[in-house]
């Protein structure tokens, strides 16, 4: 036993260079047994087949005889593992440390700021770094072996916006490019707007669905404002800007974030808007917004769709033969904004606000709630299931579309003589048609209004 303990005494520092080396330690209870390779194991397993005793191996290997034993009770030969690391300063912070690392671009100095301010972190600076550089290093590796994530037809599209200068006869102007790419068959549909406004958005989620005949079952995003409030459930889930979640809901289909700070898990509509910016828009000149999309539109169907794509080595119109059957169908849906009913309370001037434009409605119905529907190019607007006013969709913003019918002035002037023409607003206000509930106003005052109006 002396022998033993003195010959793994004697292997003193070599035996870590053994364990470095890739050498094991065939027991680490029995200190007597020394660190042998997978070689050497296999040769003392070898001479005990053949007959030879432990003394005989021993003299041949030059290992002490409780090696050998150690060596001959293991069924078969395990790599070294390494004890268990003692507690250090960063051990109650690794967790933190892994999560908010890549936050801050694994910089070690503001990780070593943020723990001593925050965290009661004592230690050194050094520390810090040593447990940052195999993060750093981990991520690194990441990117480099990074697979590209495929989905099955159907399963998912991703959607972004890109930003551009483009030349106008008029001169240079910014147009706000959406591009939404099918995760399988790759392949995309690509329309210029003068905003990243909701509305913009919506109207340019119909126009790929209705390019694509459907959609898939799952659209990815970045963390856009108007898809996102950028804050999180009890449970952690994203909490969803409220008129896209009714959008999402509307058409069927389910709204994911990319993670963040890995704007490469949605690379195949980020390689979309680059392929857009880099193929379609050099040299080209347009008319307008709407000369833009017609390009666009034709250079999708001519050039995009038809060329062998890098990734897939197929032809994205080929691919989405295979993907088409596999969309939820859309083409027999109406528009959201047909579809969804907006509800409003009637203002003192006896209009409603819709899409940041006004709409009059019958005096009578100051401080009632009606239900706006859009129907084709006009707005229907009802009050407890009675259409009660129908107007133009109106283009643009903050403008007013006003119905002199629908004024009290109106109210008056049938009141006295229905069918003859207007004389001018009574001498005497009262004299008007007194409903309950309402006050009753000098006509001239909305005469005037729709004069301005």
């Amino acid at each position: 036993m002396e022998e033993g303990k003195m010959n793994v005494e004697a292997l003193g520092p070599r035996a870590e260079g053994l364990n470095a080396a890739g050498n094991v330690a065939v027991s680490h209870v029995d200190t007597g047994v020394a660190v042998v390779g997978k070689e050497r194991w296999e040769e003392i397993a070898r001479m005990r087949r053949a007959g030879q005793s432990v003394s005989q191996i021993a003299r041949l290997t030059g290992l002490d005889r409780k090696t050998v034993r150690g060596c001959l009770r293991k069924a078969a030969w395990r790599p070294y593992q390494r004890a268990v690391a003692l507690r250090t300063l960063m051990s109650e912070h690794q967790a933190w440390l892994a999560e908010r690392a890549p936050q801050v671009q694994f910089s070690a100095q503001i990780l070593f700021q943020e723990l001593c301010s925050s965290r009661g972190y004592r230690g050194g600076y050094d520390t810090v770094r040593n447990a940052v550089r195999p993060l750093r290093l981990e991520a690194a590796a990441q990117d480099l072996t990074q697979r590209r994530f495929e989905t099955e037809p159907g399963q998912q599209a991703q959607a972004d916006w890109g930003q551009t200068r483009v030349r106008f006869v008029t001169g240079w102007q910014v147009v706000h490019i959406f591009v939404m790419t099918l995760g399988y068959s790759r392949r995309g549909w690509a329309e210029g707007f003068q905003n990243e406004r909701m509305d913009s958005l919506l109207a340019a989620h119909e126009h790929a669905f209705a390019h694509f005949g459907g959609h898939t079952a799952e659209i990815l995003y970045d963390r856009m404002r108007t898809v996102t409030t950028g804050l999180t459930t009890d449970e952690g889930k994203p909490r969803w800007n409220p008129t896209f979640e009714a959008f999402a809901r509307y058409w069927g289909f389910e709204p994911r974030l990319c993670r963040p700070y890995r704007a490469q898990t949605k690379g195949k509509v980020e390689s979309g808007v680059k392929y857009v910016k880099r193929n379609f828009l050099p040299g080209r000149v347009f008319r307008d917004l709407a000369d833009f999309n017609e390009q666009l539109a034709a250079w999708q169907a001519e050039v995009a769709d038809v060329r062998v794509h890098g990734t897939t080595h197929e032809r994205p119109i080929d691919r989405f033969a295979r993907e088409a059957g596999t969309l939820v169908r859309t083409l027999d849906q109406p528009s959201f904004h047909q579809a969804v009913p907006r509800q409003r309370i009637v203002a003192d001037d006896w209009l409603v606000s819709i899409e940041a434009n006004r709409y009059s409605v019958p005096w009578r119905l100051i401080g009632k709630t009606v239900e706006a529907v859009r129907v084709g190019a006009c707005w229907h607007i009802s009050h407890q299931g009675h259409r009660v006013a129908e107007h133009p969709v109106l283009t643009g913003r903050h403008q007013l579309s006003i119905d002199p019918q629908h004024g009290p002035g109106a109210a008056a002037r049938n009141a006295r003589r229905r069918f003859s023409d207007y004389a001018g607003p009574p001498t005497n206000p009262s004299s008007a048609i007194e409903l309950e509930g309402v006050e009753v106003r000098d006509p001239a005052v909305y005469d005037q209004m729709l004069e301005l109006a």
